[in-house]
């Protein structure tokens, strides 16, 4: 049986270091679940970039930082193998922003309001063990979304749901393909509860939710 853990993370460093989940503490968790396999929210395209020039950054699609300065270099250090599992199709993703419908007035109301979320997302970060990593801030995100997916039904669809099947798909081919392995999923904060219901139902893996 597969041991698959899920740790979200944000994107942002002065978010990491204001909400303490620095990557010093994202590499200290890493480390402690000891993974043979890390299947991390990047471009299947945006990976192979990467492994062909690893200099190569500022580009439309680029991974997150947290890859190139942290989860990269240590699957290399570690040997740990690397899965990418993000999907987006980045010709067209602008098309489907939730907003574009509306006028500028109603966008900068909505983009208040959107950042309210946030803000609500980001006070529960000292509910648990890991910031972010909660079923406090996953309670909220999923209000967020329905939200969300109120006032733009297609872009949920395509920038959320279409998006968690292919991610989810991928980490269960990661799972077949390493079969007996400890498998890390590292993921933005906002994608957790959706791995995790996708992946719950597995009988053949041990789902470790938050790490602890």
């Amino acid at each position: 049986m597969s041991t698959v853990g899920i740790l979200g993370v944000v994107h942002d460093n002065k978010l990491r270091k204001r909400y303490h989940l620095t990557l010093e503490i994202i590499k200290e968790l890493i480390l402690e679940f000891n993974p043979d396999v890390i299947c991390g929210e990047v471009l299947p395209d945006s990976w192979e970039k990467y492994k062909t020039d690893p200099t190569h950054r500022g580009y439309w699609g680029e991974p997150a930082s947290e890859y190139w300065d942290l989860i990269f270099p240590l699957c290399e250090e570690f040997k740990v193998d690397f899965v990418p599992i993000d999907w987006v199709e980045l010709d067209v993703w602008m098309d489907f922003d939730p907003f574009k419908n509306h006028s500028e007035l109603q966008r900068s109301a909505l983009i208040a309001a959107s950042e309210q979320w946030f803000q609500r997302q980001l006070s529960t970060w000292n509910s648990s063990a890991i910031p972010f990593n909660s079923l406090e801030y996953d309670d909220i995100t999923k209000q967020k979304y329905k939200w969300l997916e109120q006032i733009n039904p297609e872009s949920h669809i395509f920038r959320w749901e279409c998006r968690h099947l292919i991610m989810i798909q991928r980490i269960n081919n990661a799972i077949n393909k390493h079969l007996g392995k400890r498998i890390l999923c590292i993921v933005g904060a906002d994608h957790n509860h959706a791995i995790y219901e996708g992946l719950v139902g597995n009988k053949d893996i041990q789902l470790v939710y938050p790490l602890k």
